[in-house]
Order: C-alpha cells, then structure tokens, then sequence
C-alpha cells in the first residue's frame, strides 16, 4: 500500500461531492465526514517465546443513527487508524444502501497473523475483546471477520465477551461458525453478493454471462465466491491475482482456457496464497501481481485490497472492459475513478458490490437474536432479494439523474444516514 495514499482523505473527498449534491448544511457535513467515536488501545502477548509483545488496536464508528455499528476486524501488518476511519465510514454507506438498520464501524490490530501461533492469536482476539468489552455489544456496535481474520477468530471474541458478561451473547459478532452462532450462507455472502449485482447489470445492458471474460485481483473469501457464482452463470476468469507469503510479493495466474478454481483451491493456504511452482505444473502462466488489470477482458472484479486500481495502472488497462465490479473496499483512487467515468466503463461501486458480506451479517444477527436459523437457500434468497433491489435503485437514480453509479449510490446512502441523523435531532 502506497505511503502516499491515505483512504481516509477519498472517503472524505467522496462524501464531500454527494453532500454538496445533497445540499446538506453545513454542520451536518462535519458531523458525517468525521468519526463519532474512535478507541485506541494496546493488546499485550505473551508469545510462545517467553517474551511479551504489544499490539496497537482501533475501534472506530462513524455513525449509528440508523443502528448499532457495524463492520470487521482486520489483522494486517500495514493498518492504519486512517484505513479503518474510511472503511467504517464505507460501513455507514454501505448498511445504508442496502438499507438494513445498522451503522458503521471498523476494527484492527496490526499485526501479520502469518507470523504467529494459533495460541498467539487466540491471546490477541481475547485481549482486543478485553479492551472493548464496555464499548462493543450486539444493541450498540457487532464486530464481524475482515482480512486475515476468520470463523475460529470470532468465535474467540465471543467467549471472551460472554466471559466478561456472564450471559450467553450469540449476536455481539458475527461471522462465527455454523452451529455456534453463525449462519449458513455467510461464507459465500460477500462474493455471492458481488455477482448477483454484477449479474444484474449485464442484464440491464443486455449482455450475457456466458459471452463475457473477467480478470480477478484477489483469492480470498470474496474472490472465490464471486469466482464461483460467476462461473456458474456462465462467465469465464482468465486471471486471478493474490499474494505469495513466501516471496512477499504479489503474482497473477494466467489461464487462457479459464482458470479451475478447484484446482486453484487445492494449492492455495489459509490465508489465500497459491503455491507458484504448483500452478506452473498445472498450466497456468505466472505473471507479475500487476497483470491482472492489463488483461483482454470485459470485467474487472478487484477484490483484494484499497488503493489498487491506480492513475498509473489504470493507463494500462484493456479497451475491451466494459464493468467492474469493485469486490474489496475502496480499491480504485480518485484519479483512477476520473478515467473509468470518462470512458464510460459501467462501475458498480464497493459499498454496493460487496454488500452482500454486511447483508448476510444482518442477517446472522437477526438469526441469533431469534435463537432461530434458516436454511442456507433461504438466506442465499433473502440475499440475492436484497442486493437486486438495492442495485436496481442505484441504476434506476443514475439514469434519472445521468449520474454516474457510485454517485448514485452515494447520493442514496448518505440522504437516508443524513435523515436519520436529523431525525433524531442530533443535527
């Protein structure tokens, strides 16, 4: 991630451009462009070695007028306070345009789970619990999995929390495995989500699945998913692009015939990292992590990190794109962002893409506080039922208004956060 490039200053910058189209005052333009509340706290381990290590954690929330906050829980080694003040923000918007009763919120250790034990991460997710038992809790601000932390991590986070309080707990954090709290269809949500916004749009534009190549960056948790509903419509991936922990560095996988993501699954590590000598002896190419955007494709599915798709990087992308799909939060950069609007490329923008993770989520909570779970088609249906009717929202005011899509969603999301902020009398 680029030293230059703070997420917090697009987020704000974004929002600033919908609240002059929204015309909103000015104190609510503070109140809305700021973190409500922020914890900054340090987590101490004792390491297998003997030794103890402290760990910097945030918790953040930007707004809870409609809800409790809502958002993940990153572990990585390059976190920042201002990464996670953008993406609770990108939480408000996007439990907003989705329209489900929660705010935003975001959390983080940095950290590199890579490098430690499961009894070391165990510690960690304990003590970031300990840390914030008074401030997080199913009626006031739910935790959720992010990048590098999973079912087992949260799970943690629950019995701790539940410790301290002396009460069973099931809907202060989501994600959790399936028979301790979690829902069915959960796993795939996020990226199940992205196609089913992704499919929607290329039938507005009356292109079908089948006649369409995308290019991946990513293979994680939304990555996989999106891969494998996409396929299933009819789509074929050519590339996918992830980080090799060994080598620190990132590679795209090149296949032309379209890339098998079982076989992909079988050489690929917990934390989303194919084995390179592996899928040369498969048969694929392995280029350098850059290659993924420079593909003959007509989709874009970034779906790894923000600050990806660049100025510079953009230059390099392929006339044939027609859509992309943003799969990972904030991955394409304002002056990235200007080049796709003026060429016309059809966006669907993060906090509507990849809505479908914090929907699921929702719907996890809803399900844990009913003590009552449904099957996984029924959550896959309520999902596709709730990603469709938001996407069709955010086309239909682009094309009232000729604006374009994430304006559009943007001008949804921040109205209905504006009212009920105002409603309350809080602005």
């Amino acid at each position: 991630m680029s030293t230059e490039y703070n997420p917090f200053v697009t987020a704000q910058a974004q929002f600033d451009k919908v609240a002059e189209m929204l015309s909103l005052d000015d104190g609510m333009k503070t109140f809305l462009r700021n973190t409500l509340r922020e914890h900054h706290f340090l987590v101490p381990v004792h390491m297998d070695n003997g030794k103890v290590e402290i760990f910097k954690g945030f918790r953040v929330l930007h707004n809870d007028a409609r809800g409790p906050g809502k958002g993940g829980i990153r572990f990585h080694p390059q976190e920042t306070i201002d990464t996670v003040r953008a993406l609770a923000m990108w939480m408000t918007w996007k439990c907003s345009v989705v329209d489900i009763p929660l705010g935003g919120a975001k959390g983080g250790v940095i950290c590199d789970p890579h490098n430690l034990s499961q009894r070391e991460q165990e510690l960690l997710c304990r003590g970031w619990v300990r840390q914030l038992s008074k401030n997080v809790g199913p009626l006031e601000d739910v935790p959720a999995p992010d990048v590098m932390t999973n079912a087992q991590h949260m799970l943690w986070m629950l019995d701790e929390y539940e410790t301290i309080h002396g009460a069973k707990y099931p809907g202060f954090i989501t994600g959790k495995p399936v028979g301790m709290g979690g829902s069915l269809g959960r796993t795939e949500a996020t990226g199940y989500g992205l196609v089913f916004t992704l499919r929607e749009a290329l039938r507005e534009k009356g292109i079908r699945p089948e006649d369409t190549i995308a290019s991946v960056q990513g293979f994680g948790n939304v990555a996989r998913y999106a891969i494998e509903l996409y396929q299933q419509i009819g789509g074929k991936i050519i590339s996918v692009c992830c980080w090799n922990q060994k080598d620190k560095i990132s590679y795209t996988f090149k296949k032309k015939e379209g890339i098998n993501l079982s076989d992909l699954l079988s050489i690929t590590d917990n934390f989303g990292s194919i084995d390179k000598d592996k899928a040369k002896g498969m048969g694929y190419e392995v280029l350098p992590g850059t290659a993924w955007i420079e593909q003959d494709v007509d989709i874009l599915i970034p779906a790894a990190l923000e600050n990806q798709v660049t100025g510079e990087n953009i230059k390099k992308m392929s006339q044939r794109v027609k859509l992309i799909a943003e799969g990972a939060n904030g991955p394409t950069t304002l002056e990235a962002d200007e080049t796709i609007r003026s060429r016309g490329i059809f966006l669907i923008p993060d906090f509507l893409a990849n809505a479908g993770g914090v929907t699921c989520s929702y719907f996890e909570q809803v399900q844990c506080n009913m003590n009552y779970f449904w099957e996984k088609e029924e959550t896959l249906s309520k999902l596709d039922t709730k990603m469709t009717s938001a996407f069709i929202a955010v086309s239909e005011l682009a094309k009232k208004k000729n604006i374009y899509m994430r304006d559009a969603a943007y001008v949804i999301a921040i109205d209905r956060v504006a009212k009920a902020t105002r409603n309350r009398g809080w602005v």
